[in-house]
Parts: structure tokens; sequence; C-alpha cells
């Protein structure tokens, strides 16, 4: 697994990658999406995925339950939110969109969503990816831009068709007329630190689960 995730990220020739589009939400996909969140389908993943960053972040993390990976560079802070297959397709597309829709609380605005095409040695990737960018306001105590997060990016990445992982990433800005990024880890308690499912949430997750 690990020296395919390295062969996914490693930069490819631009002829292998197609252009990048932009996509969005037909009427219907739409309608069904806000049902979706309406009956809090939500709630049957977001616990559990926060629970198990904390337990892969303190190297506790076991072969059962969602499987997280972190994400650590210069600058750059995330976590891999992989695919199971109990969620469903149907699901982990609500789910990403939602993921957006959660962070435009935080003081957000999406600046594009994407849709771009990979193909590799033996497999073709299909990425959609949003950017989100902090709202234009000034801190109150520096005066500076207030940058939050930093820059925010939430891609799925499906692989031959199946979903994969989404991929949750900040981006800090290094300028003086910037505020330093707040943490990660704030950042995703915020989106994922959530009361557990009740029953009516966790019957719905069949009705969702092969289509969006």
């Amino acid at each position: 697994m690990f020296d395919f995730l390295q062969k996914l990220f490693r930069p490819q020739r631009a002829k292998a990658q197609a252009p990048w589009r932009a996509v969005k939400l037909t009427p219907g996909q739409a309608k069904r999406h806000a049902r979706w969140v309406e009956q809090r389908v939500f709630l049957n993943w977001l616990g559990p995925y926060y629970k198990a960053y904390h337990l892969r972040k303190g190297g506790a993390a076991g072969s059962r339950g969602l499987r997280v990976e972190l994400l650590a560079e210069k600058g750059r802070r995330g976590a891999l939110l992989f695919y199971d297959p109990s969620i469903g397709p149907g699901n982990f597309r609500h789910f990403f969109e939602h993921l957006g829709e959660r962070l435009l609380a935080q003081g957000y605005h999406r600046a594009c969503a994407d849709r771009g095409t990979r193909r590799g040695a033996g497999h073709t990737e299909i990425t959609l990816k949003q950017l989100f960018k902090p709202n234009p306001t000034d801190c109150p105590h520096t005066g500076h831009c207030n940058q939050r997060f930093g820059l925010i990016t939430i891609d799925l990445v499906a692989v031959d068709g199946a979903p994969f992982f989404i991929r949750l990433a900040s981006n800090a800005v290094f300028d003086p007329c910037f505020t330093p990024a707040r943490p990660f880890e704030e950042l995703l308690s915020n989106l994922l630190d959530a009361p557990p499912a009740d029953a009516d949430a966790q019957a719905r997750i069949r009705e969702f689960h092969d289509t969006f």
C-alpha cells in the first residue's frame, strides 16, 4: 500500500494529465444531497474518522474501524480519510461535499471545485478537488489579514472508478501581512468532532450507499 501511495503522489508527465475542469452538482444531485444532510447521515462517519485520526496520531491505530493516515510537510498539514466499503460510494461522495459545507462555517469561501484525470502505470486516477480560501477579514488584535487555518483543499481521489480516500489539507501562508495559521488539529476538531449517529441516521446508510 505504501508503494502504491508513493506512485500515486509522484509527479507524472504532463501528457498523462488531462486538463482540470470545473464541476457542479446537477439539480438532482443537489436535491438528493440536501436530503442526505437533512437526515444527518454524516454523523455515521464524522466522529469515527475523528477518533481514527487521534488513534493514528497516538500510534494506537489498529486493523478495525476506519483508517486515517497523517500528512505533515513544511507549511502543510493534513489527513487522508480512507474509504471503507461499509460507507458506500454514494455516501462517500456526499461526505466529501459535506466537509466542504462544514468548512464554510469556519469563515471560508469555496474558490473553485474541479475534476482532473490522470492515467498512470496500470491505473486511472480521478480527483475531485475543492479549494477554500479564508474570507478577507482582519484580525482585530493585529490588523493583519486573518488566514484562519490557511488555504484548505479537500480532495476525493478514486482509482479505476472506486473511491480511495478523501484528502483534507491546510497550507499556511507565510507572509507578515497574515496572522499565523491556527493548528490543523483545531480545524479537524471543528469539522469532525460530533455526536454519534442515532438509529435513524444509521438506518439511512443503505438509502444512499450506492448512488450519489
